[in-house]
């Protein structure tokens, strides 16, 4: 069995903006519809925190302050995924609170429990979510770990292809 992991959240004019992460919008939706159509778990990974920031990285605090933008809070606009990116009945959705899907979640338990053996790995950002979620999986001995590089992205090209 495959997995696929996304975080497309809606940033534009944000601070969390991916600015090349839009472009790939189209591949991530026809990734998911192949696997869903193979009969592939979906598992969307998605940034809620804390409104007060109570649950951020230590140098994403100043965000979440009075007054501050509080890019990815549960709830907020910044928590949602973009248009075309729908979770479905079915699908598993997972909060995360860190760079990786595993860390601090209980991920690696819920693939071991539906028999996971193998994961594709699909969204942004490749040099932070991306990368830290594969060396997890890795870490943990997945058999197969695939970062679809059409259906992956970072805020420029450049850093995209440099952390492939």
């Amino acid at each position: 069995m495959e997995e696929n992991s996304c975080c497309c959240h809606r940033y534009a004019g944000a601070p969390m903006l991916v600015r090349d992460g839009e472009a790939i919008v189209p591949n991530v939706i026809k990734t998911v519809e192949v696997a869903r159509n193979r009969g592939i778990p979906i598992i969307w990974v998605v940034r809620e925190h804390d409104p007060l920031g109570r649950d951020v990285e230590l140098f994403r605090r100043h965000l979440y302050g009075d007054g501050k933008p509080k890019p990815t809070s549960k709830g907020g606009v910044g928590a949602e995924l973009v248009d075309g990116l729908v979770i479905q009945e079915g699908d598993y959705k997972l909060v995360k609170t860190r760079f990786s899907a595993f860390f601090n979640t209980n991920l690696h338990s819920y693939l071991q429990g539906i028999g996971v053996t193998n994961l594709v790995v699909i969204g942004v950002q490749t040099p932070n979510c991306i990368r830290q979620t594969v060396f997890d999986a890795v870490a943990l001995d997945y058999q197969h770990v695939t970062v679809i590089i059409d259906a992956t992205a970072a805020a420029t090209p450049d850093i995209h292809i440099g952390n492939r």
